[in-house]
């Protein structure tokens, strides 16, 4: 017999909890905000409502259903199954958080602090939760189907993001590596280029309004950045050095199916990570091989 859908409830600590943790009391908290001109009254105002929208959630989740909750720290840990539906509660950041952790699910994106949020993916206020928890759960449910990135070492190490996935140093030293781009898609393919730079960056249409758009405005790229569902990724190389053994022709492209973007590393260390999560990172060194390539899964986001 199947299981009843189970909601997951994906949240992540406000400021003021994480203010709590740090100093013990709200008036403690209360002067270290008021240093430095800012008021706890408004952050805890925010918390309120935070926790006023996972409630209003939770409270809408049926009857019948299981739920549970998971802290955004404690995704990495948890075990998603086939039947759940996620219920994430906060910022657009939270659902790419979650996405890496995922294998086909459907993903109900709550904003939990209207206003403050773009809202790309968090689509949603607490009372639709009522209505569309029911029909993220019915079979032939419509969702937007969002590409995704993933890096693969040739080691067997796997990774991967919503937005993008950036290889290169783990601080501000240069990343020396051998670049290896596809064909075609204004990567112009050819032999393999040795390179220094800050690090390469290849993400999908989900992040070409956040850190891929900046790269791509600051060269005015004429490369057509692709779309949230479009099965293509978008790489451009960070700061590219030329000198008598690394050069900078090959900065920018596409990657399609079936194709990849290979970096050899030349440096002592490397690391890659995905969406900004530095702390969940690949460590590459001297030699390894990391591919960039469009993801076999995708996110399933309910609109």
């Amino acid at each position: 017999m199947s299981l009843a859908p189970r909601a997951v409830l994906v949240h992540r600590r406000t400021e003021y909890e994480e203010l709590l943790a740090r100093h013990g009391t709200h008036g403690q908290a209360a002067f270290f905000l008021a240093a430095r001109g800012r008021s706890a009254d408004e952050v805890r105002e925010r918390h309120e409502r935070t926790r006023r929208a996972l409630a209003a959630v939770a409270a809408a989740v049926p009857l019948t259903w299981r739920q549970t909750r998971v802290e955004r720290a404690d995704l990495d840990r948890f075990l998603f199954g086939p039947e759940d539906v996620v219920v994430v509660v906060g910022q657009d950041g939270l659902v790419a958080n979650t996405a890496k952790y995922l294998a086909g699910q459907p993903v109900v994106g709550i904003d939990a602090d209207p206003g403050r949020n773009a809202g790309v993916l968090v689509r949603h206020r607490p009372d639709d939760a009522r209505r569309l928890l029911p029909h993220a759960a019915g079979v032939g449910v419509t969702a937007d189907e969002l590409t995704m990135v993933a890096a693969a070492t040739d080691d067997g190490q796997r990774l991967l993001a919503l937005n993008e996935i950036y290889v290169g140093p783990p601080g501000h030293q240069t990343a020396r590596y051998v670049l290896d781009a596809p064909a075609g898609g204004g990567g112009d393919g050819g032999a393999p280029e040795a390179q220094a730079s800050s690090g390469v960056l290849a993400g999908t249409g989900t992040g070409a309004t956040g850190w891929l758009r900046s790269l791509w405005q600051q060269r005015s790229s004429g490369l057509a950045l692709p779309g949230p569902a479009d099965p293509r990724l978008a790489w451009f190389v960070r700061e590219a050095w030329p000198s008598p053994t690394t050069g900078t022709s090959r900065v920018e492209g596409l990657i399609g199916p079936g194709q990849g973007l290979r970096v050899t590393v030349e440096s002592d260390r490397l690391v890659a990570f995905g969406d900004g999560v530095e702390s969940d990172a690949l460590d590459l060194t001297w030699g390894q091989t990391v591919r960039l390539t469009v993801a076999d899964t995708r996110l399933r986001l309910v609109g």
